[in-house]
């Protein structure tokens, strides 16, 4: 049987539907990602690993968050250079300079419209972001 998730009968493919897993394990009622006619919505990620948040601030945290975000699009048989927008949370608005540090390194080729807000996140996650990709079928 293959790893490879398949279109389902209205052509939806769903990514990590059947294992992703949150904070101590507990699994988690929707896809990592799912395409339709060439677009991929990508899941909020945040900066977390073996079920924990990482610590250090928000420079590593960016840096995972955007590298999963990043490994989401790549299962998928996306770059970087197909996403069109993505939307991302802070939890504190003086990580704004810093976060766009981080995020220009992933995107500087190619930048994607972009929305930034400051919110209340998961417990000690200083960043959270998702996207909207898009690749001709």
């Amino acid at each position: 049987m293959s790893d490879i998730p398949q279109p389902d009968g209205n052509g939806i493919t769903r990514y990590g539907a059947a294992g992703s897993t949150g904070g101590g394990g507990a699994h988690m009622p929707f896809s990592s990602a799912v395409a339709a006619d060439g677009w991929l919505y990508v899941s909020g990620q945040v900066p977390m690993e073996d079920g924990e948040v990482v610590e250090g601030g928000i420079v590593p945290q960016a840096h995972k968050a955007i590298q999963q975000l990043l490994a989401i699009l790549k299962q998928a048989g996306y770059g970087p250079e197909h996403v069109v927008r993505c939307g991302v949370w802070l939890a504190d608005a003086r990580d704004f300079a810093s976060f766009n540090k981080v995020f220009k390194s992933y995107f500087g080729q190619n930048p994607p419209a972009r929305a930034c807000v400051e919110s209340r996140l998961v417990v000690d996650a200083k960043v959270e972001i998702d996207c909207v990709a898009y690749k001709k079928p």
